[in-house]
């Protein structure tokens, strides 16, 4: 598998199985997961690979196909909706103010460089998806925010995680 996606367009989707595999994959496997470019890859000793993907899009499985010896699937991207100009500000500062909590502790160091990546998030979504990612490790939150087509919700589902989290650590 890793070797066509290598040979071919070095594009890789990965999903969330919610239940032990079966041949039936829409039965076991979230209905939606995510695409991404493989940046590097390295062969460990027992045979299995080490992958830094670049996330590229959420996308829905489509339909699960028999046609490899490994899992494969069409799928379809599937497109965020964006926040309204009005409220993005608002949106965004009250995530930034989620994750500042978080940070508050941490060494100067470490916040500072936490900062930067978050400034240079290019729009809300990003943003979003960012945080997500270094923050959540909750794989049912996890899952429940790529499923999440809605930038706004996406957010305050997070937004409102980061708080319980951070008043769970007292």
């Amino acid at each position: 598998m890793l070797t066509e996606a290598v040979e071919g367009s070095c594009v890789f989707c990965v999903g969330t199985l919610t239940a032990p595999e079966t041949p039936e994959l829409e039965s076991c496997t979230s209905p939606v997961g995510t695409a991404g470019l493989i940046r590097a890859s390295r062969e460990a000793d027992d045979g299995r690979s080490n992958l830094l993907l670049h996330g590229l899009c959420r996308v829905r499985f489509v339909e699960w196909l028999d046609e490899k010896p490994f899992p494969y699937a069409r799928v379809r991207p599937i497109k965020s909706t964006s926040l309204e100009e009005p409220g993005s500000h608002e949106k965004t500062r009250q995530l930034r103010e989620a994750v500042e909590a978080i940070l508050l502790g941490l060494s100067d160091e470490l916040v500072s460089e936490v900062r930067k990546i978050l400034d240079r998030a290019p729009d809300p979504e990003v943003l979003t998806d960012a945080v997500a990612q270094q923050f959540v490790k909750d794989p049912l939150i996890r899952q429940t925010l790529l499923e999440e087509q809605s930038v706004d919700q996406r957010i305050s589902q997070l937004v409102d995680y980061l708080r319980t989290a951070r008043s769970g650590d007292n």
